[in-house]
């Protein structure tokens, strides 16, 4: 009698395993669905950053000191770590490293952003050609791009190294624009105040910009 169920058991398991095999497939092809949607709609800096993060001492243990930095390897890169090291050393070299951490969170939140180049060389040179008429002032000043300072690229340069490899922005609250405080930009008066950092004041671009 055992012997009878049994087979009735295993025919019943027979008849089920292709049915159940489909079911499996059916859902293995909706999660590709699924992955590839998000894929397709995620912005190709963000693509950029997963596929060519570089590993961290540890992401969450950034401290913004310069003991702390000091405490890091020395940083080479590519062309795209040398432009984030060059702007971090003409426009904030004299910051503390908080502030030199907050002026990288700006170029790679404008790298994030559609309104601006996708690239960090992009975003710096952004205007360059015409005097004054850039972004970054250091890049249409006139004035050679020389590196006077070692010891100080040296440190911007391990600054834009972790932020380049995914350190957090926890800083500006997403900021897409810097002054100092000896100026007074018209779009300052439009745009929110995310942070003060330094001599630094930072700011986050609208989606909209009031008409009035």
């Amino acid at each position: 009698m055992f012997k009878v169920i049994s087979i009735a058991i295993l025919t019943i398991i027979a008849f089920q395993q292709p049915a159940f095999a489909e079911r499996e497939m059916a859902s293995a092809d909706a999660l590709i669905k699924i992955e590839q949607r998000g894929l397709s709609s995620a912005k190709p800096a963000h693509l950029r950053k997963l596929l060519n993060r570089e590993s961290l001492p540890d992401a969450t243990a950034v401290s913004y000191s310069r003991n702390w930095i000091k405490q890091q390897p020395k940083a080479v890169g590519g062309k795209q770590w040398e432009c984030l090291a060059e702007a971090l050393y003409f426009e904030a070299r004299g910051e503390s490293v908080k502030g030199q951490f907050a002026v990288a969170e700006v170029i790679l939140n404008r790298v994030d952003s559609p309104r601006y180049p996708n690239s960090v060389c992009g975003v710096v040179h952004q205007g360059t050609g015409k005097k004054y008429g850039c972004q970054f002032t250091y890049t249409c000043d006139g004035n050679p791009e020389s590196i006077h300072e070692p010891k100080a690229f040296t440190e911007v340069g391990k600054v834009a190294k972790l932020m380049i490899s995914g350190a957090p922005r926890a800083l500006t609250d997403g900021a897409t624009h810097y002054h100092t405080g000896r100026v007074k930009p018209k779009w300052a008066r439009k745009f929110p105040l995310t942070a003060e950092i330094g001599t630094h004041l930072f700011y986050r671009q609208p989606t909209r910009l009031s008409q009035n």
